[in-house]
């Protein structure tokens, strides 16, 4: 059954990763790898748990963190530029 699960969890991952390449927009490419690194915790315990290794929980909460801010920080960066594109918008046409 783990071997199933972790076949399946594979296949979305790499389903995750033609929607990050093909998206239309930067916000699903963004969507896209975030669902690829919460697949990839998911992975990470039940290969962790498979294979009898015991610090697997720590391995993957570290990296759901790391996933967590890496994404709210790409989000800041596409706000910030779309705001700054709409600004320089704005004074070219005043």
């Amino acid at each position: 059954m783990l071997t199933a699960a972790i076949i399946a969890i594979i296949i979305t991952m790499v389903m995750a990763l033609i929607r990050a390449f093909l998206g239309p927009t930067e916000y699903d490419r963004m969507l896209a790898a975030n669902s690829f690194g919460t697949k990839t915790v998911l992975l990470i315990a039940l290969a962790g748990y498979a294979l009898s290794w015991h610090s697997f929980l720590d391995v993957a909460l570290l990296y759901a963190m790391v996933n967590f801010v890496g994404t709210v920080a790409v989000m800041r960066f596409f706000e910030l530029r779309a705001s700054a594109q709409t600004n320089a918008k704005e004074e070219n046409s005043s």
